[in-house]
């Protein structure tokens, strides 16, 4: 993310609904001043996170991101130690991303069982889920993981083609290994898929205002994930700034995620405790504004 236009959103705010025209005010705001550190219950999980999650890829990719391009093991375990003491205790994680040490670090510093961890491997046979699990643990420096997701998800088959990765976490839940299980969508067919399938307990969906960087245009997006709602998924909102591109228009981008009453939390990419405290100024405002 650009972070000198990540620090611009308000002042392009009062020009933008001239240049790109959000449908921000789309759900009835209950007035209710909201925070990136509200405490989320996600369904019927039991697990109980902070609504805005400290997410650690940044444009990552094999086993690299932004975080730890620029900030390394220790920067990165800071960073996320910071936000532990501002009350935020979600934190978005993956194989990709090649975090996990980072969060070992973290973890030394934190108790365990006060945050919660999301981690995402790219496993689809039973024996690469059972190794992922145990590497992931040993990685992180945890005997268990709180969620799991299977990664990035374009085949709208991937129901099928993942059951043996999704038969060894569903097995890894009843042993108390994972708390709970999902996928994340990068297409709308596999959106879809998700929505259909009831072993995804937790979807990780793309959604913004512009539908920039999103499975296909907002309303359909948002239709699919009313249903996943309905029939009792937890939805967990990503690409809330469109991947950087909506950088400059980030309180309209929060005004919009806050107001979508079916999304339980989201998860935004954080590169320094700037852009953390910064985003923990804006959300209230966000939540409340017209």
């Amino acid at each position: 993310m650009d972070r000198r236009n990540f620090l611009r959103g308000s002042a392009a705010a009062a020009g933008l609904l001239t240049v790109n025209p959000f449908n921000v005010n789309s759900i009835a705001n209950s007035g209710k001043r909201m925070y990136a550190t509200d405490k989320v219950t996600l369904g019927n999980t039991g697990i109980e996170v902070s609504r805005m999650a400290i997410g650690t890829g940044t444009n990552g990719w094999g086993k690299n991101s932004n975080q730890t391009r620029q900030l390394g093991i220790n920067g990165l375990a800071d960073l996320l130690q910071a936000g532990y003491e501002q009350g935020f205790y979600f934190w978005d994680s993956a194989d990709q991303y090649g975090t996990h040490p980072h969060l070992k670090e973290a973890l030394k510093r934190v108790p365990r069982e006060k945050v919660v961890i999301l981690t995402k491997t790219h496993a689809t046979s039973e024996k690469e889920m059972n190794d992922d699990l145990d590497r992931f643990r040993k990685e992180l420096g945890t005997d268990y993981l709180d969620i799991v997701l299977l990664h990035c998800m374009t085949d709208s088959n991937w129901p099928k083609q993942k059951q043996g990765a999704m038969n060894i976490l569903s097995k890894a839940r009843e042993n108390k290994i994972i708390k709970a299980h999902g996928v994340s969508c990068h297409t709308l067919g596999s959106l879809k898929a998700a929505a259909a399938t009831p072993w995804v307990q937790i979807d990780l969906a793309r959604i913004n205002p512009a539908g920039a960087s999103m499975d296909a245009d907002v309303p359909t997006v948002v239709s699919v994930l009313k249903q996943m709602k309905a029939s009792g998924k937890v939805i967990m909102g990503m690409k809330i700034f469109g991947a950087g591109k909506l950088s400059d228009r980030v309180d309209e981008c929060l005004k919009y995620a806050l107001r979508q009453d079916y999304m339980d939390c989201f998860t935004i990419g954080i590169e320094n405790q700037k852009q953390l405290l910064d985003l923990q100024k804006r959300i209230p405002e966000a939540s409340i504004s017209v």
